[in-house]
């Protein structure tokens, strides 16, 4: 199968969407012809003592704009990633490199499936944050 075929897939918040997203999105999307993102919801986030800034809404408007994303579909539960990895049949699923090693086990139950960690921008949404709280107090 040629990378023209494969769907792939990443996860996350999205908060606030900035380069280093971008260029994440921009490398997950040349791996294949389709780029499926699973977006945490609210509920989600809550359960992992996360706050988005924008809520889901806002995140999901924001990353259906983008050229790169052809798909955005909610995550709700740690569990949904083996449910769309199914669902949709992904060849290869994308996370930052701060997650490294921590789905590997995914392709216990899916044994073609591709799991990649991708390194860290420059910019990252907590940074985005602190620097504004600090810029416009």
């Amino acid at each position: 199968m040629s990378s023209h075929e494969k769907t792939v897939l990443v996860a996350g918040t999205f908060d606030i969407l900035h380069e280093s997203h971008i260029n994440m999105l921009k490398n997950a999307r040349n791996l294949g012809s389709k780029l499926i993102v699973m977006l945490s919801t609210d509920e989600f986030n809550l359960s992992k003592e996360k706050k988005a800034y924008q809520s889901y809404e806002t995140r999901k408007f924001v990353l259906e704009a983008v050229r790169y994303v052809d798909l955005v579909v909610p995550e709700q539960s740690w569990d949904d990633k083996a449910l769309y990895i199914d669902m949709f049949d992904i060849d290869i699923f994308a996370m930052g490199d701060d997650w490294r090693g921590k789905f590997d086990d995914l392709k216990d139950t899916f044994p073609n499936l591709k799991v990649m960690y991708f390194p860290r921008g420059h910019t990252s949404t907590s940074k985005l944050k602190a620097d504004i709280a600090r810029d416009y107090q």
